[in-house]
């Protein structure tokens, strides 16, 4: 299952996988990631896979299992300590640069290709 608030991602994968997509911050797609793993979904790619600063890029697209098990720790702890990780770099390190549609794009197109790889 996909999990993002990336459009380009959910129109790309829309017909092929089971996609969560909604409009909102990163730190809300951490949440909800965090809240699926409580139910028992696993964790497949890392919440903070990549080169960019979870500070810097709007979009995020997590892979986690379509099954439900018993909770699994290391996903708990992977996912909660990128919520920590987040709330530190937007608290130390505020990047605060004007996101044009260009920017916008650009952070949607490597997000992508993030996610496309790691379905590879």
């Amino acid at each position: 299952m996909i999990i993002t608030n990336n459009d380009k991602v959910y129109e790309q994968f829309k017909n092929d996988y089971k996609i969560y997509y909604k409009e909102c911050s990163f730190r809300e797609i951490l949440l909800y990631v965090r809240d699926r793993v409580h139910e028992g979904h696993v964790l497949l790619t890392h919440p903070l896979s990549s080169s960019i600063k979870p500070n810097e890029t709007p979009f995020k697209s997590i892979l986690i299992s379509d099954y439900k098990k018993s909770l699994d720790y290391k996903s708990l702890m992977i996912i909660e300590n990128a919520i920590m990780a987040y709330d530190k770099f937007k608290k130390d390190k505020d990047y605060t640069v004007e996101l044009t549609d260009k920017i916008i794009a650009d952070f949607k197109i490597v997000d992508l290709s993030i996610i496309e790889n790691a379905l590879c």
